[in-house]
């Protein structure tokens, strides 16, 4: 295998029910207020604010982390943080490993994670799991890269270990 693709979105069965039961309450007390006899908020008000609150709700339906390896590199986007997909090129590693990983005590969680707490781990970038691809770069930094798909991943990364080693 040459080529490696991986899409993964936001949706562990944990984060739908945390985000139906967040949802719950103030949609119950907006309908609670709509449907009271002196209420003064307008049916148009009761509809943006349920708008709102599903937007706000499917908003983390639209994240999208896409993978892919190849012969130029590996190349990466958290859509919608990252608008162009980013490259990293076989010239710019010194080495590719797939490693399971703490998401919260590595980095903080899962998303694009990298800051003071736990910035001395490199970045992160993840949607799910635990599996990554951690890539030591020749700049000093460290990159892990979430996936799903840890045989695949591997067996890709395993042709392109020349790569790694010729560019040095």
């Amino acid at each position: 295998m040459r080529i490696f693709k991986e899409e993964q979105r936001f949706t562990q069965t944990w984060l739908l029910v945390l985000l139906a039961i967040s949802v719950i309450a103030p949609l119950l007390i907006i309908t609670k207020e709509y449907l009271a006899e002196d209420s003064t908020m307008s049916s148009n008000e009761f509809i943006l604010t349920l708008v709102a609150i599903s937007v706000s709700i499917g908003f983390i339906f639209f994240f999208k982390l896409s993978t892919r390896i190849d012969e130029k590199g590996i190349h990466y986007q958290f859509f919608p943080v990252h608008f162009s997909i980013k490259t990293i090129g076989w010239s710019e590693i010194n080495s590719a490993i797939i490693r399971n990983y703490d998401p919260i005590g590595d980095y903080g969680g899962w998303g694009i994670k990298g800051g003071l707490l736990w910035g001395k781990k490199g970045k992160s970038v993840t949607i799910s799991g635990d599996i990554g691809i951690q890539l030591k770069l020749k700049n000093g930094k460290l990159l892990l890269i979430g996936t799903q798909k840890k045989s695949e991943a591997s067996k890709v990364l395993e042709n392109y270990q020349e790569k790694i080693i010729n560019e040095a």
